[in-house]
């Protein structure tokens, strides 16, 4: 989970990483979003399906983690 926090800092050096609405809270646009995929498939090699871009995979650290694993599980 450092990984996915570290790619969010990137993108947000002031973000509070304990947030859980980065989404739903506009902190996290679409760009960020498509950004964070491409950093996940580099980084895990992992596609993320589109049906998996929803807010809810997105809106906190642990979430985009548990999704991550998830698929990385698969």
């Amino acid at each position: 989970m450092d990984k996915i926090i570290e790619m969010l800092l990137q993108l947000h050096p002031d973000l509070d990483v304990e947030c859980d609405s980065l989404v739903d809270d506009g902190i996290l646009n679409s760009i960020d979003v498509v950004t964070l995929v491409t950093e996940i498939f580099n980084e895990f090699d992992v596609t993320v399906p589109a049906s998996e871009i929803v807010p809810e995979n997105f809106n906190s650290a642990s979430a985009i983690w548990e999704m991550v694993s998830s698929l990385m599980d698969e």
